[in-house]
Formats: C-alpha cells, structure tokens, sequence
C-alpha cells in the first residue's frame, strides 16, 4: 500500500509539546509513578456549580441542536456587555463569533485574514500555537525577542526593527504564556502607535485578563485609540477564568466584516460551537462572578510559594509574573553540566530527566522558542507545588 501524501503545510507543525508532555506524565501515573505535573496548562480547580447546572437545564430542556454557526444571539450578546462593562469597549453582535475555544479563534482569523507573504510579529517567549497557526496558513512568523530583565516585554525599537513591507499584524498576549508577563498602558500604547505608523492589524489575546496580581489591572489595547480599536480583534473565552478549559468556548471581538469572514468558514468547517458549552458559558458570563476572585486568590498564593522556592535554589533565576498561572524560571546554567552521567545540552534534556528521574513534569523552554527556560505551570494544589518543588531542587543539587 502507497504511504499517504499529505498536505505540505501539516509539516511546518510540530505536535503541541505541552500536550505531549501532560500526556506522558498521565501515562506514568497511570503506571504507578506518583508525578507532579507542572505542564498542563489549565486551572485544577472544577468548574463553578452554577455553570454545571445551566448545562444540565438545557439538557433537560431539550436544547440538544444545532445553533447558528457564530454563536447562539444571547451568548453574543453578554460577550458584547461583557467587553463594554469591563473594558469599556463597544461592540454589537455583529462584532462578535463564538468558537471552539480560543485557540479556534485564533486559527480563524489566520485563515480568513493571512496568505503568503503576509508576515505576523510574534513576541517570545509565545504560547506555543502561534507560530503553527500563521505558518500554516501560509504566512511567516517573525519572532521578537525579549529579556527577562525587562520583564519578558519587547521596546518598540524590538518590535520595529521586524517591521517589513510585507508585515500584516502584530500578535500581543496580555498576561503572557508561558512567562505570566504584563503589559503597562504606556507599552501598549507604544505598540498601537507603532500599528498605526505601519498600517497593521492587532490580535490581543487576553484569555488570561481576570488572572491578575499585585493589583495589576490589565488594560486592552483595542481602548487606547480609534485606531486601535478598528484594527483590533480581541480574542478571549471562558476556559481560564471559569476553569472551563473542556467545555471548549473562545470568543472574538472585533470589525463586523472579519468576524462575518470568521463565521462563514466556521460553518464549513466545525459549524456551531458545542450548544450545551454555549448555554453553560451565557451563565458563566452572566451568572454570579464569586468563583473568579476564589480562584485568583489562590493562585496568587500559588505564585509566591513557587517564585520564592525557585528563586531559592542555587542556579535558578526566576521571573515574578503579575499574571497567568504559569512562571517561567531560567535554567541554563545547567547546560554543559551532566546528571548521573547524562549531558544537558537544552531545556529538553533538563526536562526530559527531571520528568524521568524526580518524576516532575514540565514544558521545555524551546517549545515557547526560548530555550534557556522551562515552563511551570502553577495551576495545581499548593500540596503538589510543595513536593515538586523539593523534588526539584534535590534534582538539581545532584547535577555536576
């Protein structure tokens, strides 16, 4: 039998490195090996009852059908009241498509607004499904570094240096995965200007908005001119601040005419996001918001344990993020070094042994496209941060 032959561009992608790690350390659990799993990222927290019980209702209520491809008119609409109340921002329910989470979202206005050569700005370290979706349509990522002394933010000079005929958009995630970085209002506005100067659209990933510390107050860069909010799509959901990663809803805000272009190919494609998620989203959305500011809380005493823990060990210097749940300590000092007589030469080998060895699971820094990090994911209980953090200092401690 001939092998198939696949479309070249499912090359230019790599499987999801964080979702094949969370995998592997499930498999080991599921083998008798106690891991604490650092890698996935998404809260541990269950979702709140009355989300659960919305869903249930509208079982039981018959509402088991197909619904327009954008998003039932209700769910719309409370996004809608949702950006207006909290950031100010006006939008209709023209403005606005329900996806299949955020990540859908994101590959849909890829697919409806890049081909070849358009070029996107992506800021590194970057969630890891930014660069395969723009370069699977076609387009061409191009990478702005930054430094954790400047607190993983790029200066605009960084960003305009990248800037070429052929740049389409700019890409911002504020707070950032995987290093929980923010944004000040002065920095945003910085970039919108230079949007502007450039003729550029803006995708603001704000997933992680309501998972906030220090009194940090994320601000949108689609408030900060007309401009900007003509040529922004805000993108966001309901998987990270009501823990409802699984029930897979995103949403997108922005131009009437790209988001009826986003709407369109979602109906040739998944059709209408799931309508019971819809229903159980429209009620996290509007129902009571106590369940946020419980989860935000803990994770904010989550942040300070494993900062202070990481920062405690000798050759580990780490980043203390006001946002996300994840932090993003830098362990190449170890490189050149070995582990019971095995070399690490990257955040690959680090990772790999310390998942093999000490049974800690986490994401090599290479798959954020910087390879002197690793992502740790805090999303898991204070008991689990305590014992991954022992393991991994008695790991570190035996490298030479």
């Amino acid at each position: 039998m001939s092998k198939a032959k696949l479309n070249s561009r499912i090359g230019l992608i790599q499987p999801s490195m964080t979702i094949g790690i969370s995998a592997k350390a499930k498999e080991l659990k599921a083998n008798g090996v106690n891991v604490i799993n650092f890698s996935a990222g998404e809260p541990d927290f269950d979702t709140p009852d009355n989300i659960k019980m919305a869903a249930i209702k509208s079982l039981a209520e018959g509402f088991t059908k197909y619904t327009a491809a954008g998003g039932i008119n209700e769910l719309r609409d409370a996004v809608a009241k949702k950006e207006k109340v909290k950031n100010n921002l006006e939008y209709k329910r023209e403005n606005v498509c329900i996806s299949v989470g955020a990540k859908h979202a994101l590959f849909n206005i890829a697919a409806v607004m890049l081909e070849p050569p358009d070029e996107v700005i992506i800021i590194s370290p970057y969630w890891v499904t930014y660069e395969a979706i723009v370069s699977y349509v076609g387009a061409t990522p191009i990478i702005v570094d930054t430094k954790q002394e400047n607190g993983f933010v790029p200066t605009v000079d960084d960003v305009e240096a990248k800037i070429t005929e052929n740049t389409k958009m700019i890409w911002i995630n504020n707070p950032t995965n995987p290093t929980g970085a923010t944004y000040t209002q002065q920095q945003l506005e910085d970039i919108a200007q230079l949007a502007q100067k450039h003729d550029l659209w803006i995708v603001s990933d704000e997933i992680y908005e309501d998972i906030v510390f220090d009194g940090y107050k994320p601000v949108s860069i689609a408030t900060l001119s007309d401009y900007a909010y003509e040529r922004t799509l805000v993108v966001n959901g309901v998987s990270k601040t009501y823990s409802m990663t699984g029930w897979r809803i995103g949403y997108t805000c922005g131009d009437k005419d790209i988001i009826a272009a986003m709407i369109k190919l979602q109906s040739q494609s998944t059709s209408n996001p799931t309508c019971i998620s819809q229903t159980a989203a429209l009620e996290a959305l509007e129902g009571p918001q106590d369940s946020v500011e419980k989860m935000r809380l803990e994770f904010e005493k989550r942040r300070d344990y494993i900062v202070g823990a990481l920062n405690g060990m000798e050759g580990i210097s780490c980043y203390k993020p006001k946002g996300a749940f994840y932090v993003f300590p830098n362990i190449s000092s170890f490189f050149g070094k070995s582990y019971e007589g095995k070399k690490i030469e990257n955040s690959m080998d680090f990772c790999t042994l310390l998942l093999e060895h000490a049974h800690v699971a986490t994401v090599p820094g290479i798959a954020f496209g910087d390879d002197r990090f690793m992502r740790v994911s805090f999303a898991t209980s204070l008991e689990d941060i305590e014992e991954g953090m022992a393991r991994l200092k008695a790991f570190i401690e035996k490298i030479q």
